[in-house]
This record gives structure tokens, sequence and C-alpha cells, in this order.
């Protein structure tokens, strides 16, 4: 187990269950993280797997709750050097039956569904949080939807488990201490593992 977050850019390969496994920190937003996995990529990373919190736009989305993503709402501008233009990019099906079958295994509660992918991290207005729950979005971020454009545009199954952190489904925004909710990283960090190594196999 990782007891410190790696710096961005180092790549660190570790023996996860007898099998060797690469972890890195990709950065915030879509233009970094790509960077970051771009040169991931050239070093031979065969399938990935992120994994992070989200905001809630959603009512009663509980702290913790897993959501395996199918899909992401292009807000932002990096996808967009990947792929046509278009409202979503989708994550592949069997990119989605396996991180859907490895939180099975686990028991963990969890949902499949739309994130909203955003480079305004301080223009999640109501209008807007309700514009993309109207879109179906569940939760919010900053990095899915070019990170699969990415694994698109590479042809490398790329996947996104989230969890739903602070809660911005109403008119004040509540943090919810969902950067200490430990317990919750540190399954987010299995289930992604576990997800890239059977990804790796397939």
């Amino acid at each position: 187990m990782l007891c410190q977050l790696p710096s961005m850019g180092d790549l660190w390969k570790i023996d996860y269950g007898g099998e060797p496994l690469a972890v890195f920190y990709p950065g915030q937003g879509a233009s970094l993280a790509t960077v970051t996995v771009e040169r991931v990529l050239a070093a031979g990373i065969e399938a990935m797997v992120a994994c992070g919190g989200a905001g809630a736009v959603v009512p009663g989305l509980a702290l913790g709750h897993v959501i395996v993503v199918d899909a992401a709402v292009r807000d932002e501008g990096t996808s967009y050097h990947y792929i046509p233009p278009s409202r979503e990019v989708s994550t592949p099906r069997k990119v989605v039956d396996v991180l859907q079958e490895v939180v099975q295994d686990s028991g963990l509660a969890y949902t499949v569904g739309k994130t909203w992918t955003t480079d305004g991290f301080f223009r999640e207005t109501p209008g807007r949080i309700q514009r993309r729950r109207d879109e179906g979005c569940i939760v919010v971020e900053a990095e899915t939807a070019a990170l699969l454009a990415v694994g698109q545009f590479r042809d490398v199954p790329i996947g996104q488990y989230l969890f739903a952190g602070d809660d911005v489904s109403g008119e004040v925004r509540e943090d919810r201490g969902w950067r200490t909710a430990h317990d919750v990283h540190v399954a987010l960090f299995n289930l992604a593992a576990r997800s890239a190594l059977r990804l790796a196999k397939s």
C-alpha cells in the first residue's frame, strides 16, 4: 500500500498481489493529466484505470459512493484535440464491464453513470449544475472526458472509478471532509488496481 501520494510525473512500479503494477499521479485538470498519461503510455502501459473523488451533483449521493463512469460530458478543451467534437465521450463497453465485475466482487455499493468534466473549477454554478443534472450527470470532476479521449485516440483501454466526495447539488457546497476519507481512497485504489490488471490481460 502507498503511504504517500506520488509526486506528479513519478511512475512507481509496485508488487500488487504478486503482479507488477504501475502507479502514478497525473495531476489536476484535463490538460495536465493528459500530458502525464501520454508519457506513461509511451512507457508501455497496456491499460489504465484512474480513480479519484468528484463532486455530487445529485442530492442524496452519499460520501464515498462509487461511480463506474460510462460517459463524460465534454465541458473541457483537451478532449477536442484527440477525438472529433461531440457532446459526450463514452467508456468502451468492455472496460465498463470489467470495472463493474471488480466492484461487484468487492461488495461495495456503486452506480454506473455519467460525469461532467469541466475546466471551470469555480464556475460550477447552480444553473450549470442543474443543466448537467438534466443531461444525466451524477458527479463533476476535471479529467475524465480527456482521459477517455486519449484512450480512444491511442487505442488503449482506459476506465475511471470516481467516488462521491463533496456535495455541490444544493445552494451551498458541502465539503463533507472528502479529502480525508482515507478508507474510501484506499478502497478505490484497490478497485482501480484490480481492474487495470484484469484489463491488461483481456
